[in-house]
């Protein structure tokens, strides 16, 4: 992927895309995309080749794509209905082309030994559980590629996976590799999506002028908090980055804010302050001395640039009176964790949020923000894209919607998606880590959509490096984020900006 990640578009757009350019031979050009990358998926093999053609558009790829894998003298088989009828018209004119090249159709999977299968069942803009031969087909695709350990190929999308959500409603293809048509689909991102797609490779399929249409989202590039990543100068001190306020750490919580903290210190900040809610709350982190660690009624004594709030706090009435100081406060904040359950709670807290002037960052995962939304976290994970602009819409903030594919939505209503993590991030504390990492951004000057966007890709980032280097997913805990971290940004900032962002 290169440093411009490709934009990201839903179904509805996808379909205006083509039927502007509906006089160019959409499916020839995806067939042949697909028989392309066939063909390196065989790596000089012949096949045989198990293709799988619905009874759509998506079918219609499958065929172009069998009988150009024939021309080459690859074996292939595949399987679909004997007929065209109910096949929109390029499906129609592909499936007779293929049969009038000799192709041949089979009705059932015959028991082979495949070098690749290939799923061209379903396309974008599924809304509900495949039924009865296509869930079978798609069951038994699965089964045999695990069986076999052979790649399966996804035609667009994999069959059963929803592109603008990223749900599946029921069964659905676990693909090694999908070759998406024309943009990428939210939905490969997102959810369920990662799950299901393996490596996704994008096919333009040479539209022309395609880059000047408008996207409805994009996939988080190093482009787009480029212009931050500079060298620091060598005339410098530690009030040149900013300091960060943490509040939260009540009894028994105190270590989500000091990892909130310390995440802090190691992106950048120039001071780090906790304010910690715990009475009998210590006065030094051992781990890092270099915290000031303090009551959080002199938080507002400290030259702060950033503020924290939620990680450990709890919801008792200190809490709630100390967060309500904080939004009334003229600190860019960031609001995580208690922070999020006393703010769906507590109607005054939200109106406070609502009338500040200082820009926040709310970073609910999908239960805080089924509260703030007062819905269930099926609701909000059904469809994220549409949960984080709720979220926006509601509180007048930027929001993260953590999870697998993190949503970042800001208030001039534009989203992204986050491509970079990995299961190593399921841990407690994680999120206070990425709380920490944004707010010392905040501190350093940083824009908040940048902040949000750049916190965000460098948490994945450094759960992607630790991964790399052997250290999980498996028992990767949130304190080994933060050197992880240090360096994905210290990296970022050296790099030309015409190199791979992950």
């Amino acid at each position: 992927m290169s440093a411009s990640a490709p934009p990201l578009r839903l179904a509805a757009s996808l379909r205006r895309i083509e039927s502007h350019f509906v006089d160019l031979p959409l499916m020839e050009r995806a067939g042949a995309a697909s028989a392309r990358q066939c063909m390196e998926l065989l790596a000089g093999s012949k096949g045989p080749v198990l293709l799988l053609a619905g009874p759509g558009n998506n079918g219609g790829d499958a065929l172009v794509a069998a009988r150009l894998l024939a021309a080459e003298g690859v074996e292939t088989c595949l399987v679909a209905s004997e007929t065209s009828t109910g096949r929109p018209a390029d499906a129609a004119a592909a499936h007779a082309r293929f049969l009038a090249a000799g192709g041949r159709l089979e009705n059932a999977i015959p028991e082979r030994r495949w070098a690749l299968i290939v799923d061209g069942l379903l396309g974008i803009g599924l809304n509900r559980a495949p039924e009865a031969h296509l869930a079978d087909l798609i069951a038994r695709a699965n089964r045999l590629a695990s069986a076999l350990s052979c790649p399966l190929l996804a035609l667009d999308c994999p069959s059963g996976l929803n592109t603008d959500t990223g749900a599946t409603p029921g069964i659905a293809i676990r693909a090694s590799h999908t070759l998406s048509f024309i943009a990428g689909k939210p939905g490969l991102w997102t959810a369920d999506g990662p799950d299901h797609c393996g490596e996704i490779r994008i096919a333009d399929l040479d539209l022309p002028a395609l880059a000047t249409i408008p996207a409805d989202g994009h996939l988080v590039s190093r482009d787009d908090f480029a212009e931050y990543l500079q060298p620091r100068r060598a005339n410098t001190h530690k009030g040149s980055f900013g300091s960060v306020g943490v509040l939260g750490g009540g009894k028994a919580m105190v270590g989500a804010a000091l990892l909130t903290a310390r995440a802090a210190l190691h992106l950048g900040a120039g001071r780090v302050y906790a304010g910690l809610l715990d009475p009998e709350a210590p006065t030094v982190d051992p781990v890092q001395p270099e915290l000031m660690l303090r009551r959080p009624e002199h938080l507002w004594q400290a030259d702060l640039q950033a503020l924290a709030c939620g990680p450990g706090m709890g919801t008792s009435a200190d809490a709630v009176r100390l967060l309500e100081e904080a939004l009334k406060s003229p600190l860019p904040l960031v609001l995580d964790a208690d922070a999020l359950n006393l703010l769906a709670a507590n109607g005054c807290l939200e109106a406070c949020l609502h009338h500040r002037i200082a820009p926040a960052i709310i970073t609910p995962h999908p239960a805080e923000a089924a509260r703030l939304l007062e819905c269930s976290i099926r609701d909000i994970q059904d469809d994220r894209i549409a949960a984080a602009s709720e979220l926006v819409r509601r509180y007048a903030c930027t929001a993260v919607l953590k999870g697998c594919g993190s949503v970042i939505t800001t208030v001039d209503g534009r989203w992204w998606i986050n491509s970079t993590g990995n299961p190593g991030l399921a841990t407690a504390g994680s999120g206070d880590v990425l709380g920490g990492l944004i707010a010392a951004l905040l501190a350093q000057g940083w824009r908040v959509r940048e902040a949000a966007l750049a916190g965000v890709h460098l948490h994945g980032a450094a759960a992607d490096l630790l991964v790399a280097e052997g250290h999980g997913p498996i028992g990767l805990t949130a304190g080994e984020l933060l050197l992880a971290a240090r360096r994905s940004l210290n990296s970022l900032c050296i790099r030309k900006s015409t190199t791979p962002f992950r």
